[in-house]
């Protein structure tokens, strides 16, 4: 009996402490990958793995979603790969962030071994990357709602970008049949959802005002996709700040979370998104790069701007998807 007491006083001083156990709460952070020479990261990483920590161990996050680019500059060459432990297992040290990673792919990660990351999976107890493009889904605390995470591989959908110095668009995919099988696999898990938060994760963006700009194959076939499945939210990487955009006759909110080993102040494609749709823009260099808190209850998911300092740079409350007999 004292020991029942014993581990209720713990469950319940523990939800005083994270302040909410009503909420699921996860870390999304993207274009974290180091460098590929000694330290094998840069001070950015470094500050931004330490927020990561601190601000875990407060909320008592249960996991964390990376978005690609997530060794530069060439990926990784195997499963072996050193870069494994310099890059990822020496640097998101704390104790706080040894919870389940969610990854998916960047255009620098397909210049090395993708598959190798996939296969990590079975060396390493956090690091979650069971395919190219998959499906996750977690119940709200204390409820029957759910929020399902979709990780797409946006090289595979629309080809790669080349080197970040090109600024290049991507040029199409290199397999169409394998382009092809993931636009209809990600159709069919949307219109399958009854999720009340649907969030679709990829590592291009849809919109950006930044580096390189929106990328046109995914305005042309995610863009429709998300609007007519009532997606929540898309989250990308690839332009290296923090955006928020929506465009104003939608309800699909738009977050880019790309600053997590450099950051560029860069808006040279300001004027390449829809009128109105830019709500926020982030890129402090003296900052030293950030990330999002994304907490979701059975009121609202709210999305959040953190950068490496801990300080709060901007929040973003979002209602649940509509009764879910509407979607259908």
């Amino acid at each position: 009996m004292m020991a029942i007491k014993h581990i209720l006083l713990v469950i319940f001083f523990t939800c005083v402490a994270y302040v909410h156990c009503d909420e699921l709460r996860f870390l999304v952070v993207g274009d974290w990958g180091g460098m590929p020479w000694y330290p094998y990261t840069t001070p950015y990483e470094t500050a931004v793995s330490s927020g990561m920590g601190k601000v875990a161990q407060e909320l008592g996050t249960q996991f964390t979603v990376a978005l690609g680019d997530n060794f530069y500059l060439d990926g990784v060459k195997n499963v072996d790969d050193e870069r494994f432990k310099e890059t990822f297992e020496d640097v998101f040290t704390s104790e706080s962030l040894m919870t389940p990673w969610f990854f998916c792919a960047g255009n620098h990660d397909h210049h090395g071994n993708v598959s190798a990351q996939i296969a990590y999976s079975s060396k390493s107890e956090r690091w979650n990357f069971p395919d190219f493009y998959y499906t996750k889904s977690w119940k709200i605390p204390g409820s029957d709602m759910e929020l399902q995470l979709v990780l797409l591989d946006t090289v595979l959908l629309c080809g790669n970008s080349g080197h970040d110095d090109t600024l290049n668009q991507p040029e199409g995919p290199e397999s169409i049949e394998v382009a092809e099988a993931q636009w209809n696999w990600l159709e069919s898990t949307l219109r399958s959802s009854t999720a009340h938060y649907l969030i679709v994760g990829g590592h291009f963006p849809v919109w950006s005002i930044a580096e390189h700009g929106p990328t046109q194959c995914l305005v042309d076939r995610l863009r429709p996709l998300l609007e007519e499945y009532h997606v929540t939210a898309y989250i990308s990487g690839h332009d290296h700040n923090l955006q928020h955009l929506k465009e104003q006759n939608s309800s699909v909110e738009y977050f880019v979370i790309g600053a997590g080993d450099i950051v560029f102040r860069s808006t040279r494609n300001k004027d390449k998104v829809p009128k109105g749709s830019s709500l926020f823009f982030w890129a402090e260099y003296l900052r030293f790069g950030g990330f999002a808190v994304i907490r979701a209850s059975v009121e609202n998911m709210t999305v959040e701007f953190v950068d490496s300092f801990q300080s709060n740079l901007y929040k973003r409350s979002i209602s649940p998807r509509s009764p879910i007999e509407s979607l259908k």
